[in-house]
């Protein structure tokens, strides 16, 4: 607990030390605080949680300082140190990789500088939220989270969009606080809020209609973070708002303590009822199919990348409920397939979707846009972040040999074996189509934004220039590709590394390991499917090799009888995206804006799609729209005048004398 400690301390005084620096010393010792402070913090916390991992002792702390519920209590288990250590990797990276990035705003330095306070807070405030073990404590920290997360999505509050996106974050998250509020109220009913107190008790476990009632709490109030759909409204607006290091942390750290908070609490609340499964797998499969398929239908990059994350939170979900199936049905080997298999992905996707923000940050810097549609050939002129992003491109569609298989695998598994022993097989069968069809759609999605645009010819003037990123920004991308890489050919041994984490909210699932034969299959997919890639890659190395030195004609490509080569002829986004998104039309509700052409020789013709998120449209802000109007009514009452006030109070006066005269 000390190293933990020391981890948090070190990552207040360097972010408090960055605002000082930035105002007495000047920009270079401000990033030198504030990026140095992230990572020594990260290493230390990292350490901290490797310890417990390693030699399976769990740590527990007291503070002397009494709240109205108790004393503070933090401490390191299993679970713990699985999200530390994720947070700890990705939060590194990304400071150093933000080094880079922040450079590029000559326009705001001292912002840029100011903002390794905030960087850091969030840091140390998710490290706090996963290791937490009172509810007054808990609920700071989410608070302290969710402020800094604030701060850094209205870094540029001046460009269009960037303030509205940061109110929708800031309320959203608010209201997701409001249901832990009641939730913990429920939990410490009993005089205390520390989370052994709580399952010492029993109350809670014991009383089935208490326990799904925080249940149903839980996931509203975590699922508001972590992005279940209709909740989700937040990330498709603050990710693009955010510098991309800051979105790199958010999606693929801070939306995962959303989940660290559901399994924390299933922890609590005693043995799972089957029913609870049925909606999280129901839950996850709508977040999952319905996030891919908004994210399909972007034009703008970060957009896209936020609503994938929701479709990764998806199946994360449906995993968590297909394992609360299992454990509540007595299939342990479902449930911990089903288990491992999400922790697995929590894993994996805070890896290849940080590399992919960053790729969409290194794409900003060097085309100077997010919109899809104006760009291409980015390759030739930005060829290590092309790279980088299709490592992450094929790590998020699940394709071996990167990470993103593996956990994917895992649920597989654990469904089909579900279906094989009888359990739940209306919610087994949803889980493998909701899957496969991520899966394909998923495949669709990212050769869309890594063939639109990397491959073609440039759509824009800014694409033709774009120039690579610098090895600052370049090298945390290629640790993040390595990490895929390496955690894919590492999985068996992490899946079976992860499984005390799953002990710790279903304790059934203690000294078990995963079956053999799905680690063997795992192994042999992956290391077939390395050889392949090793083999395509020395034989292309041997081509270039034979043909460098040859003089190579070059000539226009036969064009069907054009006359002349040009961007335009090229599949655009939504031309790429059209045929699929016609399909789910009900879904994306999208419209096509279409100039058709005119005359024998037509000079002009163009068609857009725009698909505006559903839930937002005709759910949020019409209810916004109304709960405005409403307040308009009441407004009159409030002029500002104190003898009207006075004439209010006199009337309530009044009418409780007549009311007590009954």
């Amino acid at each position: 607990m000390l190293l933990l400690a020391v981890s948090v301390l070190i990552l207040l005084v360097s972010g408090l030390a960055a605002v000082v620096s930035a105002v007495a010393r000047g920009a270079r010792f401000a990033t030198a605080a504030g990026v140095g402070g992230a990572v020594s913090g990260c290493v230390v916390a990292a350490s901290s949680a490797l310890h417990v991992i390693v030699t399976g002792r769990t740590w527990e702390a007291w503070t002397v300082w009494q709240t109205p519920m108790g004393p503070l209590h933090a401490g390191i288990d299993h679970l713990s140190a699985v999200f530390i250590i994720l947070i700890s990797i990705v939060g590194a990276l990304a400071a150093l990789y933000g080094r880079g990035y922040l450079a590029g705003h000559h326009s705001h330095p001292s912002r840029a500088e100011r903002s390794w306070c905030w960087y850091n807070l969030l840091l140390a405030a998710m490290i706090l939220v996963v290791t937490t073990r009172d509810g007054f404590g808990f609920l700071m920290a989410w608070e302290g989270m969710s402020l800094a997360s604030f701060f850094l999505v209205m870094y540029d509050h001046e460009r269009a969009g960037v303030t509205r996106a940061g109110w929708i974050y800031m309320v959203t998250a608010h209201v997701g606080a409001a249901f832990l509020f009641v939730m913990f109220l429920l939990l410490g009913h009993g005089g205390t809020l520390d989370f052994t107190s709580i399952i010492a008790r029993s109350d809670v476990a014991s009383d089935h209609v208490l326990a799904s009632g925080v249940f149903i709490l839980a996931v509203i109030g975590f699922g508001t973070k972590a992005g279940f759909i209709p909740l989700h409204i937040w990330l498709p607006e603050a990710h693009p708002a955010a510098p991309s290091h800051v979105s790199a942390l958010m999606s693929g750290v801070m939306i995962k303590t959303g989940i660290y908070g559901l399994l924390r609490v299933l922890t609590m609340i005693g043995a799972p009822q089957t029913w609870w499964g049925w909606v999280l797998v129901t839950v996850g499969a709508v977040s999952g199919v319905v996030g891919i398929l908004f994210a399909l239908a972007q034009h703008d990059l970060k957009r896209l990348l936020a609503y994938s994350s929701i479709e990764n939170v998806g199946i994360i979900t449906m995993a968590l409920g297909l394992g609360l199936i299992g454990a509540a049905s007595g299939q342990m080997l479902v449930a911990s397939l089903a288990f491992s298999g999400a922790l697995l992905h929590v894993v994996n996707h805070g890896f290849f979707k940080s590399l992919l923000f960053m790729g969409a940050g290194s794409v900003i810097h060097g085309a100077r846009t997010l919109q899809i549609d104006r760009m291409g050939g980015l390759l030739k002129n930005m060829p290590a972040t092309g790279a980088l992003f299709l490592v992450g491109s094929a790590a998020i569609c699940g394709l071996p040999p990167l990470n993103g298989f593996a956990g994917e695998f895992l649920i597989y598994s654990a469904a089909f074996f579900s279906i094989g022993a009888g359990t739940s097989i209306p919610f087994s069968s949803l889980t493998i189509l909701a899957l496969a069809l991520i899966g394909g759609l998923a495949v669709a999605t990212f050769t869309k934004a890594f063939g639109i645009a990397f491959l073609g010819e440039p759509r824009s003037a800014e694409s033709s220039l774009a120039s690579e990123s610098g090895s600052a920004m370049t090298i945390p991308m290629a640790m993040l590709a390595a990490l895929c890489i390496a955690v894919a050919l590492g999985a068996p041994w992490l899946a079976n590394q992860i499984m005390p984490a799953v002990a710790t909210f279903s304790p059934a699932m203690d000294n078990v390991l995963l079956p053999r034969a799905q680690s063997g299959i795992i192994m042999t997919i992956t290391l077939i499917s390395a050889g392949f890639a090793v083999t395509i890659g020395l034989l292309a190395a041997l081509r270039h090799a034979l043909i460098r030195r040859r003089d190579a004609d070059s000539a226009p490509t036969w064009d069907c009888g054009y006359a002349g080569q040009s961007s335009r002829v090229q599949y655009t986004g939504s031309s790429f995206a059209e045929p699929t998104a016609r399909m789910f039309r009900p879904i994306l509700r999208t419209r096509r804006n279409l100039t058709a052409p005119q005359g024998l020789f037509p000079t002009r013709a163009a068609i857009s799609t725009h698909a505006a998120d559903i839930f937002l449209q005709y759910v949020y802000e019409p209810a916004v729209a109304a709960i405005s109007r409403a307040a308009a009514l009441v407004q009159a009452l409030q002029k500002g005048r104190v003898h009207l006030y006075l004439m209010y109070i006199f009337i309530t006066i009044v009418a409780l004398m007549i009311w007590n005269l009954r």
